[in-house]
């Protein structure tokens, strides 16, 4: 077996057997990677804190032919203020779930991980929004995997001129020339463009620099939404409970 150290963070955790953990990890140099934990169950283990979800640090493994044994870890952040605050937790959860549906074994997913974590740093500061963290993090993930809107330019005939609308089928904006081609396109304001432009087109390091206002914040909910329901082909159970928490119907 060879011995490897990976920078990433925890996803999730299954329990195996009486005392042993299977924990999926989100990590810069392997992408997503499955380790089982041995005795990481038992109360006096050194693998029980490092564990768990949230944990953002140093992991090393040992590489089998099949897979992945965590020996230890050197956590940089725990992410500790989620667990003090359901509703950040379950924001928390869903984050975790929504990057675990999109990672992929052997991929670079560099760029997911940067965005994952400062993603949670943002949710654990009070300046900033859950709502606006939420939608930030969905488009910007979807858009890392490829599968983001076009918004800079008409999807039919590349105008970038005319006053737009957004287009959930078409996957982005439609100018009024094209209009008919979309019946289920709606007008969107400038500034929440604006917005959706700098999610997409920001470095993962500046995405949670800004704020905008209470009417921008419910249009890019609504578009963001629609645009995840129709292209995000999964269900989360986490989202499902984080809506219940907050109320959201």
């Amino acid at each position: 077996m060879n011995q490897i150290m990976v920078t990433g963070m925890v996803l999730g955790v299954t329990p195996v057997g009486e005392s042993d953990r299977r924990v999926v990890i989100l990590t810069k140099e392997r992408g997503k990677i499955a380790a089982f934990a041995r005795g990481a169950r038992k109360p006096n283990s050194a693998l029980v804190g490092v564990t768990a979800p949230f944990s953002f640090g140093e992991f090393k493994l040992y590489e089998g032919r099949t897979s992945y044994t965590l020996m230890s870890a050197s956590i940089s952040s725990y992410f500790s203020e989620l667990r003090e605050d359901i509703e950040g937790a379950y924001y928390g959860f869903y984050f975790l779930d929504f990057a675990n549906y999109y990672a992929a074994e052997a991929n670079d997913e560099t760029e997911l991980l940067k965005l994952l974590y400062q993603t949670l740093r943002a949710l654990v500061s009070p300046r900033i929004p859950n709502r606006l963290v939420r939608c930030v993090f969905e488009l910007k993930c979807i858009s890392i995997n490829g599968e983001g809107p076009q918004v800079f330019e008409c999807v039919r005939c590349g105008d970038k001129e005319q006053e737009k609308h957004f287009s959930v089928k078409l996957g982005g904006l439609i100018c009024i020339e094209c209009l008919d081609e979309a019946p289920d396109a709606v007008k969107i304001q400038p500034s929440t463009l604006y917005t959706m432009q700098h999610i997409i087109s920001s470095r993962v390091e500046k995405l949670y620099t800004f704020a905008v206002t209470e009417e921008v914040l419910t249009e890019l909910e609504r578009i963001v939404k629609r645009y995840r329901s129709t292209y995000v082909e999964k269900e989360f159970k986490s989202l499902e409970i984080l809506e219940t928490i907050i109320g959201v119907e």
